[in-house]
């Protein structure tokens, strides 16, 4: 496993623990939200660089794509 894919793994452990906690779901359910998430297939996307965001940014997107049904970047 690369540096990348070791990256991705943690940031996804890291965002599921988070929701599963946030929610009181259980840990399987959260991982199935994640997984079929857009920012599940953006951090996947090495172009992206998502993967080099800490876990709390990625969380931030994955909550308001929960909110808002999209991803809600801010502006710089």
């Amino acid at each position: 496993m690369g540096k990348q894919e070791q990256l991705i793994e943690y940031i996804v452990q890291d965002i599921v623990d988070m929701f599963s906690s946030d929610h009181n779901i259980e840990y399987d359910e959260a991982m199935n939200k994640f997984y079929n998430s857009k920012v599940f297939e953006k951090l996947q996307d090495k172009e992206t660089g998502l993967y080099l965001e800490s876990s709390e940014y990625v969380y931030d997107l994955f909550k308001d794509e929960i909110n808002f049904g999209r991803i809600v970047q801010a502006e710089i």
